[in-house]
């Protein structure tokens, strides 16, 4: 759990020190962003080849050496003098993190039999789960209190320690020593990186250069499509496929990552957006939001274990569409948010999600690999912690051009109803025009008055279009309740029969 722990925090920890790594290194905003970006291209790739490289390099060497990379690039970020230098340390960074998780997910659910699968989801959940809910809150902390480079630094000695447990207790099974791979599938390799890395690019950007209209985003949209096309067809045809796609022929596989990419949309777009309405709506410091946001990890601490204890003695699908509904309810409570909040309203909400969440990841990780053999372990854990990593990053793209569009939207609808037959909207301007006259004089009072009607107009439309973004979020987590039933029942611990 710990390599696991450490790289997802990566993916959010940054995302909060932004603005002061473009200051100190004398980068724009905008350039600063291809830190995240460059993170998560090369992540993207590395992940689902994962279990074919293991097995070529050998899958105790090959997941130290990972933390090792990742470890020595986390130093490399923290010290770098340029923008061009952070880049290429994430780069590698990304590369190293990249096999983390679907490793650590194959070790626990090999080392364990299958009664005993929920506890293993259980720990490896607190990685997943917890993670990207603590990062934004210490590294704003970080940020606030020492410098952005403790950001990266704090995984120094994480990383250390990963290495000499994996050292200690981590060996390879037998069929990882008999079954090496002779060559490596050198085009797939390149399809899929091109088509992954071209698709990460263009959810990072897209909002920001108004998607297709942007010639760059079109051209790269075709490059991602004809890509993963031709990288799905050499797989299914060549002897020895990076990525193993036959997979999906396991029901219970096919269903669990079709759910688990749902489970990365809401997941990470509730945790991108709550931060984003506090901080530009309320006035909340990124620790503040950060704070108000970790109550949801407070949740998921709570449920795991007994999730974990319960997945194997009940039927995991009544865990999985209970969690979906929690999940559904609390996101729908934050959808009636308003400007007069306190931080609880958002907490308590937030910790429910953490205990739906949790009830849904812990089995739905348990059964989707469940029905597999144990060679197969790796390559799916890879697939499926990428489609859930897709589903994330297709989420906050959504829901950032659903947040604009919906504002812009709503502002026109607001807008309209200020006019000079407006009893209301005229006898409220001569209010603040009368007040603001002694301060100002009357032509400026007018104009001052025009400006906070507009600002308020602005924030209204901002404030309801984050509530139409949380209950859709909270519709795609009813709809997911209907998709539960695709998943095969399997009578707990292990015994014969199923249907």
């Amino acid at each position: 759990m710990l390599p696991t722990f450490m790289e997802v925090l990566d993916t959010t920890i940054a995302s909060v020190a932004l603005p002061h790594i473009a200051g100190s290194l004398s980068a724009s905003t905008d350039e600063a962003t291809w830190v995240l970006t460059s993170y998560l291209v090369a992540n993207a790739i590395i992940l689902p080849a994962s279990g074919w490289l293991a097995t070529f390099f050998g899958r105790k060497r090959f997941l130290i050496v990972c933390i090792v990379v990742f470890t020595l690039a986390s130093l490399l970020s923290g010290a770098a003098m340029s923008l061009g230098m952070l880049v290429v340390a994430r780069v590698l960074q990304g590369a190293g993190g990249g096999a983390l998780q679907p490793l650590s997910q194959a070790i626990l659910l090999e080392s364990f039999p299958k009664e005993k699968h929920g506890m293993a989801m259980a720990a490896f959940g607190l990685g997943v789960v917890v993670a990207p809910i603590l990062g934004p809150t210490l590294g704003g902390w970080l940020t606030d209190n020492y410098t952005w480079r403790w950001a990266f630094y704090i995984n120094i000695p994480f990383g250390a320690l990963a290495v000499y447990l994996i050292h200690l207790f981590v060996e390879d099974p037998p069929y990882i020593r008999s079954a090496r791979p002779r060559r490596i599938d050198a085009i797939g390799f390149g399809l899929m990186a091109l088509g992954l890395g071209t698709l990460q690019i263009v959810l990072d950007k897209g909002q920001q250069d108004d998607w297709f209209s942007a010639t760059w985003i079109r051209w790269f949209a075709i490059v991602t499509v004809l890509s993963l096309i031709l990288f799905i067809l050499r797989e299914l045809m060549t002897e020895t496929p990076i990525v193993n796609l036959r997979v999906f022929r396991d029901r219970n596989f096919a269903a669990g990552t079709l759910l688990i990419t749902l489970v990365g949309v809401v997941l990470y777009s509730a945790i991108t957006l709550i931060p984003l309405y506090l901080q530009t709506l309320m006035d909340y410091t990124a620790l503040q939001s950060g704070i108000a946001v970790a109550t949801r990890g407070v949740g998921a601490l709570m449920m795991m274990p007994v999730v974990g204890y319960l997945t194997g003695k009940v039927d995991f699908r009544k865990l999985i569409a209970t969690g979906f509904f929690l999940v559904a309810v609390s996101l729908w409570i934050i959808s009636g948010l308003n400007l007069d909040i306190s931080m609880w309203e958002i907490a308590w909400p937030s910790i429910i999600t953490g205990l739906g969440l949790a009830m849904v990841f812990v089995p739905l990780a348990s059964v989707a690999m469940g029905t597999l053999p144990q060679s197969q372990m790796g390559n799916a854990s890879g697939v499926f912690n990428l489609m859930r990593n897709i589903g994330g990053g297709v989420g906050i793209s959504l829901f950032d051009t659903y947040l604009a569009r919906q504002a812009q939207a709503h502002q026109v609808v607001l807008a309209s109803h200020l006019t000079p037959e407006s009893h209301t909207f005229q006898q409220h301007l001569h209010k603040l025009q009368g007040a603001l006259t002694p301060w100002s004089g009357s032509f400026e009072a007018h104009n001052q008055a025009l400006g906070l009607i507009y600002h308020n107009v602005q924030t209204q439309s901002r404030l309801l279009a984050f509530m139409g973004a949380f209950q859709t979020l909270a519709i795609i987590g009813l709809i997911c309740i209907s998709m539960v039933p695709l998943l095969k029942w399997v009578k707990p611990r292990g015994q014969a029969g199923g249907h």
